[in-house]
């Protein structure tokens, strides 16, 4: 991988794709950043992530929707990427209740763009993000990539799930090395509005109730987003070369005889929900109002990364404890806050 070789990072607005492709332009290469700006959550919060990494060099900006296919094309034709992160989506478990053909549209259709840009450009490698959600119904920990993942439980853990296929499809036919990454539940600066480690200190700063959702029975593989992008960055050089002993007798469903492969991205210590607000309050200096709420449709009580083939194909695996990870977010939090609200 030449640095001179442009990398593409859809969803670069975004907070995964934010860090990613700051992670990349630290490293001296070329990124081209895409992103529609969407209003699923705040775009002031988009925008300012853009004008940290419009400060670095190397870096180009195209505002585009990836569920418009001719921009798509125009762009795939124009730069001919070797090198793919699709992190774009339209996020959110709960969301997909609300507007179900926002997940059609960008996480089908706009993958479909991107797999067909990958492919007429010739491009050497795609990573895409998957998720920790398409685990779904099942309750055997840590979660593994070789178990079976057919019973999400939502509209969004569906969509992964799809997209995983998809781009199986597209490594057997077209030769398209292509890499799913399962992101565990990634939090730190500069992250989304709509997540807990967003929520629980906003709320616990402003004096209003946190919500915990089944009465705070829930656990989760908290990730800290320089240990995600560190992994991601990693894997790119690294692209799948297909397993020539996979076996269709018993076949590994985190691998294939394609050039395909699924990875775990979490930080292999899931957390209690209840313990996670503890070292919010231990962060802020304040004591939280708890409010008990019933589970929500679509959630899951625990999730639970096995990262040994992560850490074996790299040399790397996502180690940031969870105090750690939330003084720097609450740090960072209210030098934001501060600033913009």
């Amino acid at each position: 991988m030449s640095d001179r070789e442009p990398v593409l990072v859809t969803g670069a607005a975004g907070f995964i794709g934010f860090h990613v492709a700051r992670r990349l332009l630290e490293q001296g290469r070329s990124v081209i950043g895409l992103d529609s700006l969407s209003s699923y959550y705040d775009v002031r919060l988009k925008r300012a992530r853009l004008g940290q990494l419009e400060g670095l060099s190397g870096f180009r900006f195209e505002q585009l929707d990836i569920a418009d296919r001719a921009a798509m094309t125009s762009l795939f034709s124009t730069y001919r990427f070797p090198y793919v992160v699709h992190l774009a989506a339209q996020a959110g478990v709960r969301y997909s209740l609300i507007e179900p053909h926002r997940y059609g549209e960008a996480n089908l259709i706009g993958f479909l763009n991107v797999l067909e840009g990958c492919r007429h450009a010739g491009s050497r490698h795609l990573l895409y993000a998957s998720s920790s959600s398409v685990y779904g119904a099942n309750s055997r920990t840590p979660f593994r990539t070789t178990d079976n993942v057919d019973h999400p439980l939502s509209l969004y853990a569906a969509t992964k799930k799809a997209n995983e296929l998809m781009a199986h499809a597209y490594a057997h036919l077209f030769n398209i090395p292509a890499t799913g990454l399962r992101f565990f539940t990634v939090y730190g600066p500069w992250g989304r509005p709509d997540m807990a480690v967003w929520l629980f200190p906003e709320a616990v700063l402003e004096g209003r109730p946190v919500k915990l959702f089944n009465h705070g029975k829930m656990r989760r593989d908290f990730t800290y987003v320089d240990d995600v992008s560190e992994s991601v960055v990693r894997l790119i050089a690294r692209p799948p070369r297909g397993d020539p002993d996979w076996s269709s007798q018993a076949p590994d469903p985190a691998t294939s005889r394609g050039p395909w492969r699924i990875y775990n991205i979490g930080n292999n210590q899931p957390v209690a929900v209840e313990h996670l607000l503890a070292v919010i309050e231990a962060a802020t200096g304040r004591t939280a109002v708890r409010e008990l709420l019933p589970m929500q449709p679509g959630d899951v009580e625990e999730t639970f990364a096995d990262i040994a083939d992560l850490a074996a194909a790299v040399d790397f695996a996502p180690r940031t404890a969870i105090e750690e990870g939330i003084a720097r977010f609450v740090a960072w939090y209210r030098a934001y806050a501060g600033g913009q609200i």
